[in-house]
């Protein structure tokens, strides 16, 4: 029987995240056994009269065609899945991943190969042409990672994807309004101290729930040749089939001088994957109060309270094959460290000091946007 949550949770992604219209079409990937949440979503895209294709996939089949890979082969791949995007107005992915590592043994220059046209295909098609959405699947996997119980999960899974996003919405514009009227940000704590400028390239209005399923951050892109010092992220991040630990990357007139983590060697054949890749193309503040401690899952990890991203690679002004979400955690409990916008301090040990943006503090938030099934 399906979990009536997920009927919940694709409404909301057709109704709200990609609003999706009569006569829209929608493609749905859903990988490894999500068959349900696939129904669920394509059920409520004909409720509204749009028109859905779904797309069933696997890691393990994915990881077969990347052992195989040639330059001829992912071209013909790309043009393929590009036609494909081109006739979306909207997308949709859930990803049931049962194994994060799957794709660890695959060679490293057939992964960046496959990486190298997977970026043209969603950085340079799906993102920019069509409303869409990225989601996970609540299963044994991600329990495990998060050290959970697998009811335990899915009720935290449910708990944190399901906020009133209409009302979160509301209470980001503050730290939104803010920020599209700073010019300097700084970033302060242990093993860090980095300065860039967002002037001019953030939203005035928040969008949570739009994009990422769970949400609650505002995000904006960086000034490509802006970012000076050295940043520490103190969570691991599991990308392109490794988990990164203990990262440090140094800048210099925006462009990453020096990376290490416990594979220095692998990360820097990643940010060596294309010119931008070695530049910032995301900064952004996590503030969802329902996720309070990490999971080894970037998309529940960024929005975490306290949290912050300092993202390598693609954003609108720095087109690239890669978007690297490395997570940095302020809480006090996690060493602290502070945030500063044109030399006022915005956020301290991951707690909001403006009175303007007190509001968004979890004490205060949670209760007034807890979901409602």
């Amino acid at each position: 029987m399906r979990d009536p949550r997920i009927n919940s949770l694709a409404r909301q992604v057709i109704d709200y995240s990609v609003h999706l219209q009569q006569g829209e079409k929608i493609l749905i990937d859903v990988w490894d056994g999500a068959e349900d949440f696939a129904i669920a979503l394509m059920e409520q895209a004909q409720r509204v009269g749009g028109q859905p294709y779904v797309n069933l996939q696997s890691m393990a089949v994915e990881r077969a065609f990347m052992l195989g890979l040639d330059e001829p082969t992912i071209k013909g791949w790309y043009e393929y899945e590009l036609n494909r995007m081109k006739e979306m107005d909207a997308y949709v992915v859930v990803r049931r991943q049962e194994n994060i590592n799957e794709y660890a043994d695959v060679p490293e220059e057939k992964k960046n190969l496959y990486h190298k046209y997977y970026g043209l295909l969603h950085y340079g098609e799906r993102l920019t042409n069509t409303k869409w959405c990225v989601l996970r699947y609540p299963n044994a996997s991600m329990a495990q990672l998060s050290g959970m119980s697998t009811e335990q999960f899915e009720n935290y899974y449910f708990d944190t994807c399901c906020i009133d996003y209409k009302k979160l919405n509301e209470a980001a514009d503050a730290l939104c309004g803010l920020a599209s009227k700073t010019d300097k940000v700084r970033i302060t704590g242990p093993d860090t101290d980095i300065t860039f400028s967002v002037k001019g390239l953030c939203e005035p209005h928040s969008a949570c729930g739009i994009f990422n399923v769970p949400c609650g951050e505002t995000g904006m892109p960086v000034v490509t040749d802006s970012a000076n010092g050295t940043i520490h992220y103190n969570l691991p991040s599991t990308f392109q089939g490794f988990v990164f630990t203990d990262v440090r990357l140094t800048l210099k007139d925006g462009l990453i001088v020096e990376a290490t983590s416990n594979n220095t060697k692998l990360m820097n054949e990643i940010l060596d994957t294309d010119a931008n890749a070695r530049r910032i193309g995301e900064f952004a503040i996590g503030f969802n109060p329902a996720i309070t401690v990490p999971i080894n899952d970037t998309l529940f990890d960024e929005k975490m309270t306290g949290s912050l991203h300092f993202t390598p690679g693609n954003s609108t002004v720095n087109p690239s094959a890669i978007h690297w979400d490395l997570v940095a955690l302020q809480t006090a409990e996690a060493g602290g460290g502070e945030i500063w916008f044109d030399d006022v301090l915005i956020r301290k040990d991951g707690i909001f000091v403006l009175d303007s943006l007190k509001h968004l503090n979890p004490e205060e938030l949670l209760p007034a946007v807890a979901p409602r099934y």
